[in-house]
């Protein structure tokens, strides 16, 4: 594979889109599917105007929730959605190093790609979670959302992969929107531990053999990926940590050219959750757990329990086989 694009250095934020609207039930594209977070997706200019994209003093880009406004009951708080203006097809490596990944109550990060045609329906044209994880989780969460009930199943093979298996059905609605989902295994892989460990490199790579995704952390990044400039091998990667075999799903049929997608919304469908969101975060003694809980925990007020929730990354590195 060697080097389709980079976003790295000053250069980082040259290629994306800003979503630039609510987080509400409204869509990847065409308004079918969206995680109903209490965030507002800023543009461009509040971005830049309000410090929430910005590369700093390290060189590393810095994509955060706002945590400096006092935010009154019933509104949002802002924060970012960007997706890549290019596309990549089957036969393309993603390469992820990140020194800090969003984490805290209500948080729920991502690094993914969907179907780059805005005429695709979600799920048609496939997803491929590569970093997600909500609250205070302490493991990543890797999964794939495709088209079509039992077409697309996750592995439930040590064999085959290091994660483990949560979710089975790749079809998003026969499993209230989780999809074959696959636990990483390292105790690092986000949260406080990734942070403290200066972070890490996630890679997948998306090909006709099936979408497979690798996480380092960072002690552990091996050369092969760390001097990755012009080219990249992955034969020397080993198992990895959520292997999605074209045996268990026809990629050439359920993924069309993918764009890169990073964001960070709060609350919503997942994060949200009541029971999800107690797992990891306290529940004030005597309030009534609901779906309200964590927005009146977190969203409102000043902000200041979202110091963490923020991407620091130094680079992402897309591969093709046609460069």
């Amino acid at each position: 594979y060697t080097l389709a694009k980079e976003y790295s250095g000053t250069d980082f934020f040259q290629g994306w889109d800003y979503y630039g609207a609510p987080d509400l039930l409204v869509g990847h594209h065409d308004l079918t599917e969206i995680l109903e977070g209490d965030v507002n997706w800023v543009n461009e200019t509040q971005a830049v105007a309000e410090q929430l994209a910005y590369v700093n003093d390290a060189g590393n880009a810095i994509i955060k929730a706002d945590n400096t406004t006092n935010i009154p009951n019933q509104q949002k708080r802002d924060t970012i959605r960007v997706t890549s203006q290019d596309s990549f097809t089957i036969g393309s490596v993603f390469v992820i190093d990140a020194t800090h990944l969003p984490f805290g109550c209500s948080v729920w990060p991502s690094i993914w790609t969907t179907d780059s045609d805005p005429k695709v329906t979600w799920p048609d044209g496939g997803e491929i979670d590569i970093i997600e994880t909500v609250n205070q989780m302490t493991t990543n969460q890797y999964s794939l959302h495709t088209s079509g009930t039992d077409e697309c199943t996750g592995v439930n093979s040590t064999t085959e992969q290091s994660g483990t298996l949560t979710s089975a059905n790749c079809y998003p609605s026969a499993t209230d929107d989780d999809g074959c989902a696959v636990l990483e295994t390292a105790p690092d892989s986000v949260g406080p531990a990734f942070a403290a460990a200066n972070g890490g490199v996630y890679a997948a790579q998306f090909d006709t053999s099936g979408i497979f995704i690798w996480f380092w952390s960072r002690a552990d990044i091996s050369a092969s990926v760390s001097s990755a400039n012009e080219a990249i091998d992955v034969s020397g990667w080993g198992r990895p940590s959520a292997a999605f075999p074209a045996s268990s799903c026809d990629i050439t049929q359920k993924f069309g050219p993918q764009a890169l997608v990073i964001d960070i919304t709060l609350c919503g469908t997942w994060a949200g959750e009541p029971s999800i969101y107690s797992e990891t975060c306290p529940v004030t003694a005597g309030t009534t757990l609901n779906d309200n809980t964590c927005y009146a925990s977190n969203v409102i007020g000043n902000g200041t329990n979202y110091a963490d929730a923020y991407f620091e990354i130094q680079y992402i590195k897309a591969f093709t086989w046609n460069g």
